[in-house]
Protein backbone atom coordinates (compact mmCIF):
# COMPACT_ATOMS: atom_id res chain seq x y z
CA UNK A 1 0.00 0.00 0.00
CA UNK A 2 1.43 3.45 -0.87
CA UNK A 3 2.53 5.41 2.21
CA UNK A 4 0.01 8.25 1.78
CA UNK A 5 -2.89 5.80 1.46
CA UNK A 6 -1.63 3.84 4.46
CA UNK A 7 -1.52 7.01 6.58
CA UNK A 8 -5.04 8.05 5.56
CA UNK A 9 -6.32 4.61 6.43
CA UNK A 10 -4.71 4.81 9.86
CA UNK A 11 -6.40 8.12 10.57
CA UNK A 12 -9.85 6.60 9.99
CA UNK A 13 -9.36 4.00 12.73
CA UNK A 14 -10.30 4.74 16.36
CA UNK A 15 -7.43 6.35 18.27
CA UNK A 16 -7.38 3.40 20.67
CA UNK A 17 -6.30 1.20 17.74
CA UNK A 18 -3.44 3.51 16.78
CA UNK A 19 0.09 3.91 17.98
CA UNK A 20 0.75 7.36 19.50
CA UNK A 21 2.85 8.31 16.47
CA UNK A 22 -0.22 7.66 14.31
CA UNK A 23 -2.59 9.87 16.30
CA UNK A 24 -4.21 12.72 14.39
CA UNK A 25 -3.26 16.18 15.66
CA UNK A 26 -6.77 16.76 16.99
CA UNK A 27 -6.43 13.75 19.30
CA UNK A 28 -3.11 14.58 20.94
CA UNK A 29 -4.05 18.25 21.24
CA UNK A 30 -7.21 17.16 23.07
CA UNK A 31 -5.15 15.07 25.49
CA UNK A 32 -2.64 17.84 26.13
CA UNK A 33 -5.33 20.48 26.50
CA UNK A 34 -7.58 18.72 29.02
CA UNK A 35 -5.79 20.06 32.13
CA UNK A 36 -3.30 22.88 31.70
CA UNK A 37 -1.57 25.55 33.72
CA UNK A 38 -3.16 28.94 33.27
CA UNK A 39 -2.34 32.30 34.82
CA UNK A 40 0.69 32.39 37.10
CA UNK A 41 -0.24 33.22 40.69
CA UNK A 42 3.03 34.28 42.31
CA UNK A 43 2.13 37.25 44.55
CA UNK A 44 4.29 40.36 44.76
CA UNK A 45 4.69 39.64 48.45
CA UNK A 46 3.47 37.15 51.01
CA UNK A 47 1.60 37.89 54.27
CA UNK A 48 3.31 40.45 56.47
CA UNK A 49 5.47 41.59 53.57
CA UNK A 50 7.38 38.29 53.43
CA UNK A 51 9.39 37.55 50.29
CA UNK A 52 9.08 33.74 50.43
CA UNK A 53 6.44 31.22 51.48
CA UNK A 54 7.11 27.79 52.96
CA UNK A 55 4.42 25.09 52.77
CA UNK A 56 5.14 21.78 54.53
CA UNK A 57 2.90 18.80 53.86
CA UNK A 58 2.60 15.24 55.09
CA UNK A 59 0.78 12.43 53.31
CA UNK A 60 -0.58 10.21 56.09
CA UNK A 61 -0.86 7.09 53.97
CA UNK A 62 -0.20 4.72 56.88
CA UNK A 63 -1.64 1.24 56.13
CA UNK A 64 -3.30 2.35 52.87
CA UNK A 65 0.04 2.19 51.05
CA UNK A 66 -0.34 -1.59 51.18
CA UNK A 67 -4.13 -1.94 51.33
CA UNK A 68 -4.72 -0.09 48.06
CA UNK A 69 -2.93 -2.85 46.15
CA UNK A 70 -4.79 -5.61 47.96
CA UNK A 71 -1.78 -6.19 50.18
CA UNK A 72 -1.99 -8.29 53.33
CA UNK A 73 1.61 -8.06 54.48
CA UNK A 74 1.65 -7.86 58.27
CA UNK A 75 5.10 -6.29 58.08
CA UNK A 76 4.06 -3.48 55.74
CA UNK A 77 0.86 -2.89 57.71
CA UNK A 78 3.00 -2.52 60.83
CA UNK A 79 5.11 0.03 58.96
CA UNK A 80 1.90 1.94 58.33
CA UNK A 81 1.01 1.80 62.02
CA UNK A 82 4.40 3.31 62.80
CA UNK A 83 3.21 6.39 60.92
CA UNK A 84 0.42 6.86 63.45
CA UNK A 85 2.06 5.46 66.58
CA UNK A 86 5.42 7.25 66.39
CA UNK A 87 5.88 9.49 63.37
CA UNK A 88 2.84 11.78 63.42
CA UNK A 89 3.20 12.56 67.16
CA UNK A 90 6.91 13.24 66.59
CA UNK A 91 6.13 15.55 63.65
CA UNK A 92 3.39 17.39 65.54
CA UNK A 93 5.70 17.93 68.49
CA UNK A 94 8.37 19.35 66.18
CA UNK A 95 5.95 21.69 64.41
CA UNK A 96 4.62 22.91 67.76
CA UNK A 97 8.15 23.65 68.97
CA UNK A 98 8.73 26.03 66.09
CA UNK A 99 5.19 27.41 65.78
CA UNK A 100 4.75 26.06 62.24
CA UNK A 101 1.48 24.88 60.72
CA UNK A 102 1.42 22.09 58.15
CA UNK A 103 -1.00 20.33 55.83
CA UNK A 104 -1.82 16.64 56.26
CA UNK A 105 -3.33 14.72 53.33
CA UNK A 106 -5.31 11.81 54.72
CA UNK A 107 -6.94 8.86 52.94
CA UNK A 108 -10.42 8.29 54.35
CA UNK A 109 -9.47 4.78 55.45
CA UNK A 110 -6.56 6.23 57.45
CA UNK A 111 -8.97 8.65 59.11
CA UNK A 112 -11.38 5.82 59.95
CA UNK A 113 -8.58 3.73 61.48
CA UNK A 114 -7.11 6.68 63.41
CA UNK A 115 -9.83 9.27 64.07
CA UNK A 116 -8.07 10.68 67.14
CA UNK A 117 -5.01 11.48 65.04
CA UNK A 118 -7.07 13.64 62.71
CA UNK A 119 -8.82 15.41 65.58
CA UNK A 120 -5.46 16.22 67.14
CA UNK A 121 -4.10 17.56 63.86
CA UNK A 122 -7.04 19.94 63.49
CA UNK A 123 -7.03 20.90 67.18
CA UNK A 124 -3.39 21.98 66.87
CA UNK A 125 -4.19 24.28 63.96
CA UNK A 126 -3.04 22.19 61.02
CA UNK A 127 -4.90 21.51 57.80
CA UNK A 128 -6.40 18.20 56.67
CA UNK A 129 -6.86 17.62 52.95
CA UNK A 130 -8.39 14.92 50.77
CA UNK A 131 -6.07 12.09 49.75
CA UNK A 132 -8.43 9.53 48.27
CA UNK A 133 -10.41 6.77 49.95
CA UNK A 134 -7.85 3.96 50.26
CA UNK A 135 -4.99 5.62 48.35
CA UNK A 136 -6.49 4.32 45.10
CA UNK A 137 -5.17 5.32 41.68
CA UNK A 138 -7.66 7.70 40.08
CA UNK A 139 -6.54 6.97 36.53
CA UNK A 140 -7.81 3.36 36.64
CA UNK A 141 -11.25 4.22 38.06
CA UNK A 142 -14.51 4.66 36.14
CA UNK A 143 -15.86 8.20 36.45
CA UNK A 144 -18.73 7.18 38.73
CA UNK A 145 -16.41 5.35 41.13
CA UNK A 146 -13.87 8.17 41.25
CA UNK A 147 -16.55 10.79 41.92
CA UNK A 148 -18.18 8.67 44.62
CA UNK A 149 -14.86 8.05 46.38
CA UNK A 150 -13.84 11.72 46.29
CA UNK A 151 -17.19 12.83 47.72
CA UNK A 152 -17.21 10.13 50.38
CA UNK A 153 -13.63 10.95 51.32
CA UNK A 154 -14.49 14.60 51.87
CA UNK A 155 -17.57 13.67 53.90
CA UNK A 156 -15.58 11.22 56.03
CA UNK A 157 -12.81 13.70 56.81
CA UNK A 158 -15.38 16.34 57.74
CA UNK A 159 -17.33 13.97 59.98
CA UNK A 160 -14.21 12.83 61.82
CA UNK A 161 -12.24 16.07 62.05
CA UNK A 162 -15.11 18.55 62.21
CA UNK A 163 -13.68 20.57 59.30
CA UNK A 164 -14.63 20.32 55.64
CA UNK A 165 -11.48 19.94 53.48
CA UNK A 166 -10.92 22.72 50.95
CA UNK A 167 -8.07 21.07 49.05
CA UNK A 168 -6.89 17.74 47.80
CA UNK A 169 -3.82 15.79 46.79
CA UNK A 170 -4.53 12.78 44.63
CA UNK A 171 -2.96 9.52 45.85
CA UNK A 172 0.42 9.06 44.17
CA UNK A 173 -0.28 12.38 42.37
CA UNK A 174 -2.36 10.33 39.92
CA UNK A 175 -4.85 12.34 37.85
CA UNK A 176 -7.57 10.89 35.67
CA UNK A 177 -9.37 12.59 32.77
CA UNK A 178 -12.19 13.44 35.24
CA UNK A 179 -10.31 14.40 38.42
CA UNK A 180 -10.22 18.15 37.93
CA UNK A 181 -13.85 18.31 36.79
CA UNK A 182 -14.89 16.50 39.98
CA UNK A 183 -12.75 18.78 42.14
CA UNK A 184 -14.34 21.84 40.54
CA UNK A 185 -17.81 20.38 41.01
CA UNK A 186 -17.00 19.87 44.70
CA UNK A 187 -16.00 23.51 45.01
CA UNK A 188 -12.47 22.71 46.18
CA UNK A 189 -10.22 25.72 46.57
CA UNK A 190 -7.04 24.03 45.40
CA UNK A 191 -5.24 20.89 44.30
CA UNK A 192 -1.66 19.87 45.10
CA UNK A 193 -0.81 17.03 42.72
CA UNK A 194 0.56 18.52 39.50
CA UNK A 195 3.93 19.79 38.32
CA UNK A 196 3.60 22.51 35.67
CA UNK A 197 5.37 25.17 37.77
CA UNK A 198 7.10 25.79 41.09
CA UNK A 199 4.69 28.54 42.17
CA UNK A 200 0.90 28.48 42.35
CA UNK A 201 -1.12 28.77 39.14
CA UNK A 202 -4.72 28.63 38.03
CA UNK A 203 -5.93 25.40 36.51
CA UNK A 204 -7.56 25.32 33.10
CA UNK A 205 -10.09 22.62 32.26
CA UNK A 206 -10.52 22.25 28.51
CA UNK A 207 -8.94 25.66 28.07
CA UNK A 208 -11.03 27.61 30.61
CA UNK A 209 -10.34 28.53 34.26
CA UNK A 210 -12.26 26.17 36.54
CA UNK A 211 -11.82 27.96 39.87
CA UNK A 212 -9.27 25.51 41.30
CA UNK A 213 -5.77 26.73 42.17
CA UNK A 214 -2.78 24.43 41.76
CA UNK A 215 -0.13 24.35 44.49
CA UNK A 216 2.45 22.31 42.60
CA UNK A 217 4.50 19.39 43.83
CA UNK A 218 7.60 17.71 42.39
CA UNK A 219 9.41 14.42 42.97
CA UNK A 220 12.62 16.27 43.79
CA UNK A 221 10.80 17.76 46.83
CA UNK A 222 9.37 14.45 48.03
CA UNK A 223 11.01 12.30 50.70
CA UNK A 224 9.67 8.99 49.36
CA UNK A 225 11.78 8.92 46.21
CA UNK A 226 14.96 9.04 48.29
CA UNK A 227 14.04 6.67 51.12
CA UNK A 228 11.20 4.29 50.19
CA UNK A 229 11.99 0.58 50.04
CA UNK A 230 10.17 -2.68 49.42
CA UNK A 231 12.34 -5.73 49.97
CA UNK A 232 10.01 -7.89 47.87
CA UNK A 233 10.40 -5.68 44.81
CA UNK A 234 13.01 -3.69 42.93
CA UNK A 235 12.09 -0.57 44.91
CA UNK A 236 15.27 -0.04 46.93
CA UNK A 237 16.46 3.54 46.57
CA UNK A 238 18.37 4.99 49.48
CA UNK A 239 19.95 8.42 49.70
CA UNK A 240 21.86 9.58 52.79
CA UNK A 241 19.77 12.02 54.85
CA UNK A 242 22.52 14.64 54.53
CA UNK A 243 22.16 14.55 50.75
CA UNK A 244 18.38 14.82 50.94
CA UNK A 245 18.71 17.82 53.25
CA UNK A 246 21.10 19.43 50.79
CA UNK A 247 18.61 19.01 47.92
CA UNK A 248 15.75 20.43 49.98
CA UNK A 249 17.96 23.28 51.24
CA UNK A 250 18.92 24.28 47.72
CA UNK A 251 15.27 24.22 46.68
CA UNK A 252 14.39 26.53 49.57
CA UNK A 253 17.26 28.91 48.93
CA UNK A 254 16.33 29.25 45.26
CA UNK A 255 12.69 29.89 46.18
CA UNK A 256 13.84 32.53 48.66
CA UNK A 257 16.05 34.23 46.09
CA UNK A 258 13.19 34.31 43.57
CA UNK A 259 10.58 35.45 46.09
CA UNK A 260 8.47 32.39 45.46
CA UNK A 261 7.14 29.26 47.13
CA UNK A 262 9.02 26.39 48.74
CA UNK A 263 6.68 23.40 48.94
CA UNK A 264 7.69 20.07 50.45
CA UNK A 265 5.91 16.69 50.42
CA UNK A 266 6.73 14.19 53.16
CA UNK A 267 5.30 10.97 54.55
CA UNK A 268 5.21 10.31 58.31
CA UNK A 269 6.25 6.66 57.91
CA UNK A 270 9.23 7.78 55.80
CA UNK A 271 10.54 11.03 57.30
CA UNK A 272 9.55 10.32 60.91
CA UNK A 273 12.56 8.22 61.92
CA UNK A 274 15.16 9.47 64.40
CA UNK A 275 17.82 9.65 61.72
CA UNK A 276 15.63 11.66 59.32
CA UNK A 277 13.34 13.93 61.33
CA UNK A 278 16.22 16.38 61.76
CA UNK A 279 15.88 17.25 58.06
CA UNK A 280 12.57 18.98 58.77
CA UNK A 281 13.92 20.71 61.86
CA UNK A 282 17.00 22.04 60.09
CA UNK A 283 14.91 23.32 57.19
CA UNK A 284 12.60 25.14 59.59
CA UNK A 285 15.56 26.61 61.47
CA UNK A 286 17.18 27.69 58.22
CA UNK A 287 14.00 29.33 56.95
CA UNK A 288 13.19 31.04 60.24
CA UNK A 289 16.71 32.48 60.37
CA UNK A 290 16.07 34.35 57.10
CA UNK A 291 14.15 37.64 57.14
CA UNK A 292 10.82 37.62 55.35
CA UNK A 293 9.83 33.94 55.37
CA UNK A 294 6.19 33.06 55.96
CA UNK A 295 5.01 29.54 56.84
CA UNK A 296 1.48 28.71 55.75
CA UNK A 297 -0.75 25.72 55.24
CA UNK A 298 -1.38 24.76 51.64
CA UNK A 299 -4.90 26.22 51.90
CA UNK A 300 -3.50 29.51 53.18
CA UNK A 301 -0.84 29.64 50.48
CA UNK A 302 -3.31 28.88 47.69
CA UNK A 303 -5.81 31.44 48.95
CA UNK A 304 -3.20 34.19 49.33
CA UNK A 305 -1.68 33.48 45.93
CA UNK A 306 -5.02 33.56 44.14
CA UNK A 307 -6.07 36.80 45.84
CA UNK A 308 -2.74 38.67 45.56
CA UNK A 309 -1.24 37.46 42.28
CA UNK A 310 1.14 39.98 40.76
Amino acid sequence: MPKNIENRAAMTRPESDLEPWQWPEEHWRKLVGRVRAGRALRPREWPGGARCAVALSFDSDHETSDLRDGGKSIGRLAWGQYGNRVAVPRILKLLERYGVKGSFYVPAVTALIYPDEQRRIVAEGHEIGIHGWIHELNSVLPYEAERDLMLRSADTLEKISGVRPVGMRTPSWDFSWSTLAIAAEMGLRYDSSLMADEDCYELLLDGAPCGVVELPVEWVRDDAVYFMMNRFSALRPYTPPTDVFDIFRREFEAAYDEGGLFQLTMHPHVIGYRSRIWIIEELIRLAQARPGVWFGTHAEVATWASEHAG
